[in-house]
């Protein structure tokens, strides 16, 4: 028994160092592309094949965050962004799920919600500004409404779809087994959408940093869109491109907690795992 218990722990301590080691390996991956990139751009600056005036190189870019930084702006403008975001995600969560959920649950609500919905889903984003401010104003409510709008329409989508997609054949077998309405909804709905439904609320964040760019361009004087429409104006290229290094990592920090928080919820998946 105890060499039984000692071999089983050795076994889960070597799982988990396999783990740790395949995540290390891939964020060493991940990275390589941009940094290799960014090391031949800075070589070709300090070597004179380029002047840098238009593409900074990443030292100067560097330079540009730690002012940015010590003057304190630049934790003003990551707050702001950051917050707006924060709102119009959960907002748009809120009611794009409700909405998906009643109308693939209902074929008379989807006839005559989802037309609408697809036609206003191809309104850009940018065509939402004017009106929003002329309803809303040109402070927060209006932003973080726009936000809400981006992010709506990908988890709406994504749950419509995932409710539409589920096996009858599962569903009859619940029924076989004579699960209620709320027990079949926990057992068998919910975890059979609930990977279309994580790949939803990925699609909705990614847009929701899309949208909080054209959400600031309206008179915002804090967020990062605002360092964007600064920089342009003063003609300070890298300023622009240190902003659009925030909102990538901004962008990819948010997704990676996203999926660590939702990976204890499809644990059950059996799907095809990369070994190397």
């Amino acid at each position: 028994m105890t060499d039984f218990s000692l071999s089983g722990l050795t076994h889960a301590k070597g799982d988990a160092v396999r783990r740790r080691s395949r995540f290390i390996a891939g964020w060493a991956l991940g990275l390589a592309l941009p940094v290799g990139l960014a090391l031949l751009w800075e070589a070709a600056v300090r070597l004179g094949l380029s002047d840098g005036r238009l593409m900074a190189p990443p030292s100067r870019i560097f330079a540009t965050l730690g002012a940015l930084w010590t003057t304190g702006d630049l934790a003003l403008h990551l707050w702001a962004t950051v917050w707006r975001v924060a709102v119009g995600f959960a907002i748009g969560v809120a009611s794009g799920t409700a909405l998906g959920a009643i109308a693939g649950s209902s074929a008379l609500t989807r006839r005559v919600v989802d037309p609408t919905l697809q036609g206003l889903r191809a309104v850009p984003s940018i065509a939402w500004v004017p009106l929003f401010i002329l309803w809303l104003g040109i402070f927060e409510t209006s932003k973080v409404a726009l936000i809400s709008v981006g992010v709506f329409f990908p988890v709406y989508l994504g749950v419509l779809g995932a409710i539409a997609s589920v096996d009858r054949k599962t569903v009859e077998v619940g029924r076989i087994f004579r699960l209620g309405r709320v027990a079949l909804a926990r057992r068998i709905l919910l975890p059979a959408i609930l990977p279309a439904y994580v790949l939803a609320l990925r699609a909705g964040l990614g847009l929701g940093w899309m949208f909080v760019v054209a959400a600031e361009f309206m008179g915002a004087s804090e967020g990062l869109g605002y360092l964007l429409v600064d920089g342009q104006q003063l003609g300070k290229p890298d300023q622009i491109v240190a902003t659009i290094l925030i909102f990538a990592l901004l962008g990819k920090l948010s997704d990676a907690l996203l999926v660590a928080a939702s990976a204890p919820w499809l644990r059950w998946q059996d799907v095809v795992r990369e070994e190397d």
